[in-house]
């Protein structure tokens, strides 16, 4: 359904995957890529975004590289320069609101790793990113800016996750909700980190994933 694409980023362009509705337009989203990098899966998300009506926007924040084993992963997230990752948000934001993106503000979903940068993203460009989801994110250098952020946050967290446990996420919540920010966190039980990665059958729970998609949809059509 989508294709993959390039838009410009502070003076240089940045690759990525746009999907967009039959309609051709729609509310826009941004969806933030696992540490793996921009990956099937992450397009398939996409993919199912322009299903429901949305012009989905997955940029390629390792600017086409992609790993295949957990170690390899590991070193391409924490090679991240997040200074660079910053101009690609600016950019994909621009490059989403021209390509048939309706109103002034879109959503910013992230993965894993892409959880944070969906954060992220809200305090790069507080005015024009709506709503977030972050689903387990995690990165340990990526520090979103909280009293930037604007946007209301849903969050979808596994109960038996090891990188980002249920106690990290209700940290979470509650910073957010000491800087004034609208928060509605879920953490799954008997799940695990990447519950929502179809991709992933050691760890894909179709219920939890349904559910954690359809609050997904909800939150950006309230607030998007």
């Amino acid at each position: 359904m989508g294709q993959s694409v390039s838009f410009q980023s502070n003076g240089g362009t940045t690759p990525g995957y746009l999907a967009k509705p039959a309609s051709g337009t729609g509310p826009g989203v941004l969806v933030f890529q696992e540490w793996w990098g921009l990956v099937d899966h992450i397009r398939h998300v996409c993919d199912r975004f322009a299903e429901a009506g949305y012009v989905a926007l997955a940029p390629d924040l390792y600017h086409g590289k992609v790993a295949t084993e957990p170690d390899e992963a590991g070193k391409l997230m924490m090679a991240l320069n997040v200074d660079q990752a910053a101009k690609d948000v600016r950019g994909a934001v621009t490059y989403l609101l021209g390509q048939g993106a309706t109103g002034s503000k879109v959503g910013s979903v992230g993965f894993c790793m892409g959880g944070s940068l969906a954060l992220y993203a809200a305090s790069v460009s507080p005015d024009q990113i709506g709503a977030v989801a972050d689903f387990y994110g995690a990165h340990p250098n990526v520090h979103p800016d909280l009293s930037r952020l604007k946007a209301p946050v849903l969050g979808g967290f596994a109960e038996k996750d090891g990188y980002v446990t249920p106690e990290v996420a209700r940290q979470l919540e509650a910073s957010l909700k000491g800087a004034g920010i609208t928060t509605d966190f879920k953490i799954y039980p008997g799940v695990d980190h990447a519950f929502f990665n179809e991709e992933r059958p050691d760890v894909y729970n179709a219920e939890a994933a349904a559910d954690a998609w359809n609050r997904t949809i909800a939150w950006l059509k309230k607030y998007v």
